[in-house]
C-alpha cells in the first residue's frame, strides 16, 4: 500500500473496555475512517457513528483496509485466521494468543498473505519507557544489573479467559525485553489463585536475560493498590519509571569520598542525585494507532511484530510451565517450551 494517500478503511472487533478505547481513538484517527465494529452485544453507550455488526463476515464485506482485534483473548485465533485468510491486516491486542500454538498459527498465517499484522503491546509507546530505552541504548546507566517490574491492581471483571500471567504479565515480559535489548535465557515462577477464578491471579517471577541481567516480575490481580512500577538498576545508579503517570526518574550512585574508616572497604554504591526528567506525554494508545496507520500506508514504522508477540507469548508459556512443575525453564534460543497442563472448564467469555 505504499505511496497511497487515501484514507483507509479499518474495522473493530469487540467492544469491551480496550475495545471502546480504541474505537475512540480510530474515530480521530488522521488518515483512517472507522467503517463498522463487531460486537454481538451491541453498542451499549450507543455513541458509536460507525454501524456495529454482529458479524466478522459482515465486517468483511465493508471492504477493510485493517482491522484491530480487541475481542476476548481465546477468539484472536480464530478471529486473526479470518482476516488473513482475506487479505485484511490487523493489530491484535496482547497476548497474541492463549497459547503457543495458537500464536505460531497466527503468525504463519499472516506472514503467508504478505500482510501487515502487529500486536497491541502499548506499554512500548509509554512516553516514560520510550525515554527509558533510549537513555539505555545511549549508555547512561553502564552495566544493567537487575530490571524489576511491579504491576498489580484489583480484578478487571472483563477478563474471564485468561489468567493474570497471560494478561498482565505479557506487558511486563514485553518491555523488558524491548527495554533492555536482550532476549529472556529462563523463567522460575510462582503463582496463586485466591480469587475463587479458574486461573491464576498472582505471579512471581525470577528470570535471567541473555546477558546475565537478573529480572523479577511481580504481577497480581488481589491488591487494592494499583501500581506499573519498572526500576532497572546498573553500575552508575537506578532508573524508576511509573507507567500510570508516565514518569522517569534517575537516582545517581553518588561518588562522594569518605573520611570514615569502617566505610572505606565498601565496594557498593552512595546515594547521588535524583533526577526527574520532563518528558513529552502523548497518549500511547494514539501513537500505537499512528504507527499502525503508517506500516499498513506502507511507511517504515515502529511496530509490535507479530514474531515480537509470539516470543512474549512462548516465555509466557515457560512462567506457567515453570509454576505448573516447579522447575526452572530454559527459553534461551531454540529451547522448546512445551505447553503447562491446561484445566477444562473454560469460563464463559465477554468482549474485552
Amino acid at each position: 500500500m505504499s505511496g497511497q494517500a487515501r484514507t483507509l478503511r479499518a474495522g473493530l472487533i469487540g467492544l469491551g473496555a480496550m475495545g471502546r478505547n480504541h474505537a475512540r481513538v480510530l474515530s480521530g484517527l488522521d488518515g483512517v475512517d472507522l467503517v463498522g465494529v463487531v460486537d454481538p452485544a451491541g453498542d451499549p453507550t450507543g455513541t458509536l457513528r460507525a454501524p456495529v455488526l454482529s458479524t466478522v463476515a459482515e465486517l468483511l464485506a465493508l471492504k477493510l483496509d485493517y482491522a484491530v482485534v480487541a475481542c476476548p483473548t481465546a477468539l484472536h485465533e480464530e478471529v486473526g485466521l479470518e482476516l488473513a485468510a482475506n487479505g485484511v491486516c490487523a493489530l491484535i491486542e496482547k497476548p497474541l494468543a492463549q497459547s503457543l500454538d495458537a500464536a505460531t498459527r497466527l503468525v504463519e498465517a499472516f506472514e503467508a498473505a504478505g500482510l501487515v499484522a502487529g500486536v497491541g503491546h502499548i506499554e512500548r509507546y509509554n512516553p516514560a519507557l520510550q525515554s527509558l530505552r533510549t537513555r539505555l541504548e545511549a549508555g547512561e546507566l553502564g552495566e544493567v544489573f537487575q530490571v524489576v517490574t511491579r504491576r498489580q491492581g484489583p480484578f478487571p471483571h472483563r477478563i474471564a479467559d485468561v489468567g493474570v500471567v497471560m494478561d498482565l504479565a505479557t506487558h511486563d515480559i514485553d518491555l523488558t525485553s524491548w527495554v533492555t535489548g536482550q532476549e529472556y535465557r529462563s523463567v522460575s515462577a510462582r503463582t496463586v489463585s485466591r480469587s475463587g477464578r479458574l486461573h491464576e491471579d498472582m505471579v512471581a517471577v525470577v528470570g535471567q536475560l541473555a546477558d546475565g541481567t537478573m529480572v523479577n516480575h511481580l504481577v497480581n490481580w488481589l491488591s487494592p493498590l494499583k501500581e506499573r512500577s519498572t526500576v532497572i538498576t546498573g553500575d552508575r545508579g537506578c532508573f524508576v519509571a511509573d507507567t500510570l503517570t508516565a514518569d522517569l526518574t534517575f537516582y545517581a550512585n553518588g561518588a562522594i569520598d569518605t573520611e570514615w574508616e569502617a566505610l572505606r572497604a565498601f565496594r557498593g554504591v552512595a546515594e547521588g542525585d535524583m533526577v526527574r526528567y520532563a518528558i513529552p506525554k502523548r497518549e500511547p494508545l494514539l501513537v500505537e494507532h499512528e504507527r499502525f496507520r503508517d506500516a499498513v500506508e506502507g511507511k517504515e514504522s515502529d511496530i509490535v511484530t507479530l514474531r515480537q508477540g509470539l516470543r512474549t507469548v512462548e516465555v509466557s508459556a515457560a512462567v506457567l510451565r515453570s509454576a505448573s512443575d516447579g522447575s526452572t525453564v530454559d527459553v534461551g534460543p531454540g529451547a522448546a517450551v512445551p505447553a503447562p497442563a491446561q484445566r477444562s472448564g473454560v469460563d464463559d467469555v465477554a468482549s474485552r
